[in-house]
């Protein structure tokens, strides 16, 4: 399988975790967020390891700087990550949450900008603009009185919570880790998520509601930890690799739109002109911010665990 057909499939995979989201949070669902999130990377953390072990023929040791860095990455990039990701599905449809997720890498270039010194050209300040503009848009429905209506709901709080858990995420990786492979950060992040998440699904009763789960409750679990999580993650640093960080980080804006498709036949959920314009411009603007020939910024980095 060609390395570019594999980078699409990542991109279907991960919008395809908003559906599985949409499922988990409707009301009748008895997989809470946390213990929802705690059996996917379970699960998954179940599968990375002995792929890790292939691929590094041991299990690699970290140094203690190491292991705090890790430690922060699956503390904002799995543990409270995915809780608000999944809390904020329980409201707000699929597609307009993937279309704001969408533009962590936005906020990141801003950042890297003022932390990192990197220059923020005429192209990629065009794309910012056009990429906060379009999830603005989406986020108010293309209403710009919605605002102040209705201020902005719960779940697009708990959305909004999941970007800036994604920029400090990527901006922490960033300054902390170095000499570690891709597969090795996201392995480890994930158990240390998987394991700090087992307090609240604990806490929330996880082992006596197991038999409730509905198959469609199974499936979107399954889904989010092997497709969501282990294919995807493997397949984009396997481009990382073969293709360089630029082009694979292209195939990200394909996520939204990706996620307008799957929303639309499998949920139901309306496709709007403000949700398809929006969608556009949070498209192109993220193109537009990664244009460039200096590939200094962490973007890379802030896609690892976005499934």
């Amino acid at each position: 399988m060609g390395i570019y057909l594999k980078l699409l499939l990542t991109a279907l995979f991960w919008a395809g975790t908003f559906i599985a989201g949409r499922i988990l949070g409707r009301q009748d669902s008895p997989a809470d967020p946390s213990s929802a999130a705690f059996l996917r990377f379970a699960f998954a953390s179940a599968a990375m390891i002995p792929i890790l072990m292939m691929s590094e023929k041991r299990l690699p040791k970290l140094g203690i700087r190491q292991w705090f860095a890790v430690f922060l990455l699956g503390f904002f990039g799995v543990f409270l990550y995915h809780i608000m990701f999944l809390e904020g599905l329980k409201t707000v449809d699929a597609a307009s949450a993937s279309v704001l997720i969408a533009t962590s890498p936005v906020f990141i270039s801003i950042l890297s900008a003022y932390f990192f010194k990197e220059i923020l050209t005429p192209i990629r300040l065009t794309g910012i603009i056009l990429s906060v503009f379009g999830a603005i848009y989406v986020a108010l429905r293309g209403d710009f009185a919605f605002f102040f209506k209705h201020g902005i709901g719960v779940g697009q709080t708990f959305i909004i919570g999941c970007v800036v858990c994604w920029v400090f995420y990527s901006i922490l990786g960033k300054v902390l880790l170095a000499g570690l492979s891709p597969i090795v950060t996201v392995t480890y992040s994930s158990v240390i998520g998987a394991l700090l998440l087992f307090f609240p699904a604990l806490y929330n009763g996880i082992f006596g509601k197991l038999a409730d789960y509905a198959a469609k409750d199974w499936y979107s679990i399954l889904y989010l930890a092997f497709f969501g999580t282990v294919a995807g993650y493997i397949w984009f640093c396997e481009g990382l690799l073969v293709i360089g960080p630029t082009r694979t980080a292209l195939f990200i804006n394909f996520i939204p739109i990706f996620t307008v498709v799957l929303s639309f036949l499998m949920l139901g959920e309306p496709v709007t002109k403000s949700l398809v314009m929006g969608t556009l411009l949070v498209v192109v603007g993220v193109y537009l911010t990664n244009k460039t020939k200096n590939n200094k910024n962490p973007e890379e980095l802030s896609k690892f665990l976005k499934g």
